[in-house]
């Protein structure tokens, strides 16, 4: 299944959803700009979608989905610790990626169902090849931790 990418659509309700001040500068955080294609994976119902409507709004389009068979700028990956080998699942998602792309590892918050400790990502993606670089509020329930290349392999 291939993702057509399209502006910004209509929320249940009608009309498009504007971002809070709140939103706006969680997503402002992720470094963003108009034009990036924005791969989504891990994708759930506990996922926050006015984050992720947020960067469609930023990006211009709609978030391209696991099927998406071309590269990628970005990787919106949203990794609970029940989800299964973070290892694995870092090594499939930097597949796609441009020679400077990043992904963004959204996690829930401590204290929130499926919790990934902070070391168990600096453990992970080493061996992935990447390096954690910073992490970031993404909503009340979950922070992103920015993973790139090395600068050695870029």
């Amino acid at each position: 299944m291939e993702c057509v990418r399209l502006g910004p659509q209509p929320m249940s309700g009608g009309g498009v959803t504007a971002m809070g001040d709140q939103a706006t500068e969680r997503v402002s955080r992720l470094g963003l700009e108009l034009g990036l294609t924005v791969q989504e994976v891990g994708f759930d119902e506990d996922v926050d979608l006015e984050f992720r409507s947020g960067i469609e709004t930023v990006i211009g389009g709609e978030l391209v989905d696991e099927d998406f068979d071309d590269v990628v700028d970005v990787v919106l990956m949203w990794w609970r610790d029940e989800d299964g080998d973070l290892v694995d699942a870092l090594v499939d998602a930097i597949a796609p990626l441009t020679d400077h792309g990043v992904v963004w590892l959204m996690t829930p918050k401590p204290g929130r169902d499926g919790h990934i400790e902070a070391e168990d990502i600096a453990d992970a993606a080493p061996t992935a090849g990447l390096q954690p670089t910073s992490t970031i509020s993404a909503g009340p329930n979950w922070q992103g931790t920015r993973l790139v290349a090395p600068r050695a392999k870029r």
